[in-house]
């Protein structure tokens, strides 16, 4: 679609990913299958940690990237219309979700002290859990919280598709009742994935805020990858004029938000349980303090909170491509460096551990994601070119 507007051309071209790039997915999938599969012969109990880490990282994109179009359905923006589609484009590793979480059940017993008979037998704590922490009943919610996943995907992400052809406004109007009734969803269903997945691996430890915690690295790092695809695809010459150096400043203030707000939630956390001072819940804690794991503490607070929120304060740094695609790329880092510290110290609470398995198993994940990206891209426009909000987002402009 070519058009101008002013004196600004309009331009989406259909994406076709270069042999390069479709190349850079498999290798990257092959590592990854390559890598589980030595690690289940080599060192199953080093692997399955790093599985879980990844997968879960990788998910949270997934996620992320629907909640994006959800609030901005349910506040009807028309701001954002134009950079929504590579938002959906995220949502289509939701599949690759539910069948991961599916495998990870495989390794149950290695990841969970609660699936383990014998350890539950000797914890009076573990003991009163097990009417929730077991495996079937955990099976029922990956399965209602990923079927579900897809299915307001499918509605929400199709309906904008349609849309596409059609430009049907009532399809407008049904997403903003699927996205409010997607929230309520959301809301309890991610809170107990990370509760089930994470949270469950030292189960004598709770946190009531644990779900916000998890919540807040998300939308922090899903803004991060949004932001580096909305400059790739202007870079690559596949959409100009959609959206501006305005819609990238939203963005990054979004990322910056949230930069605030997980830097709030961590503190709140850890502030309350340390003051309170139960041997149940400091025990998180102390794994965390000492060893090779303070330094990693310490350097969260410093590269995902300090550095980014200063690195986000100036507004010409936020509309620099250059300077936002480093900022976004730390906070992808940290973010994937905070699920290993929630994950790790419960296996190897002496060291810091990241090496083979964990680099592999990331690499792989990000392939598949990568890969149902390109698919995405390549079977659907760029732009949600007949939504009836997108001559609001053609001028959006951007005045603090």
């Amino acid at each position: 679609m070519a058009a101008s507007t002013q004196s600004q051309e309009l331009v989406v071209k259909k994406f076709q990913p270069t042999s390069t790039l479709k190349m850079i997915s498999i290798v990257m999938v092959v590592i990854g299958v390559l890598t589980f599969a030595l690690g289940l012969v080599k060192d199953p109990d080093r692997v399955w940690p790093a599985y879980l880490t990844a997968f879960y990282f990788v998910s949270c994109l997934g996620i992320g990237g629907l909640f994006f179009a959800v609030i901005n359905n349910m506040a009807k923006a028309g701001w954002s219309v134009s950079i929504r589609r590579l938002s959906e484009s995220m949502t289509s590793f939701l599949p690759v979700m539910l069948i991961g979480s599916l495998v990870l059940m495989v390794g149950l017993k290695r990841l969970y002290p609660w699936a383990n008979p014998e350890e539950v037998a000797a914890s009076s704590a573990m003991q009163v859990k097990t009417s929730y922490l077991n495996m079937n009943f955990l099976i029922v919610r990956l399965l209602i919280f990923g079927l579900g996943m897809i299915w307001f995907a499918s509605k929400i992400v199709g309906n904008s598709l349609k849309q596409d052809q059609s430009g049907d406004e009532n399809l407008t109007v049904q997403n903003v009742k699927y996205s409010v009734i997607w929230t309520l969803f959301f809301a309890i269903f991610f809170s107990l994935f990370s509760v089930d997945l994470l949270m469950s691996l030292l189960p004598t430890w709770y946190s009531t805020i644990f779900g916000i915690y998890c919540f807040a690295g998300l939308f922090q790092s899903t803004m991060a990858m949004l932001l580096i695809i909305m400059i790739y695809m202007r870079r690559a010459g596949y959409i100009s004029g959609y959206y501006t150096e305005d819609h990238m400043h939203d963005v990054a203030k979004y990322m910056k938000a949230f930069t605030i707000f997980w830097a709030y939630i961590a503190f709140s956390q850890f502030m309350l349980i340390w003051y309170a001072n139960i041997p149940e819940e400091t025990e998180f804690f102390l794994m965390r303090a000492q060893n090779g794991w303070a330094g990693i503490s310490t350097a969260l607070v410093v590269f995902k909170f300090i550095v980014p929120f200063l690195a986000l304060l100036p507004r010409a740094w936020k509309r620099n491509e250059n300077h936002v695609i480093a900022v976004s790329c730390l906070v992808l880092v940290m973010q994937y460096l905070d699920i290993h510290w929630l994950v790790f110290p419960n296996f190897n609470e002496n060291n810091f551990v990241l090496g083979i398995y964990e680099i592999g198993m990331l690499v792989g994940f990000l392939g598949l994601f990568l890969m149902m990206l390109i698919r995405f891209w390549s079977k659907h426009s760029l732009v949600a070119i007949r939504d009836p909000r997108m001559d609001e987002a053609l001028h959006h402009h951007v005045t603090y």
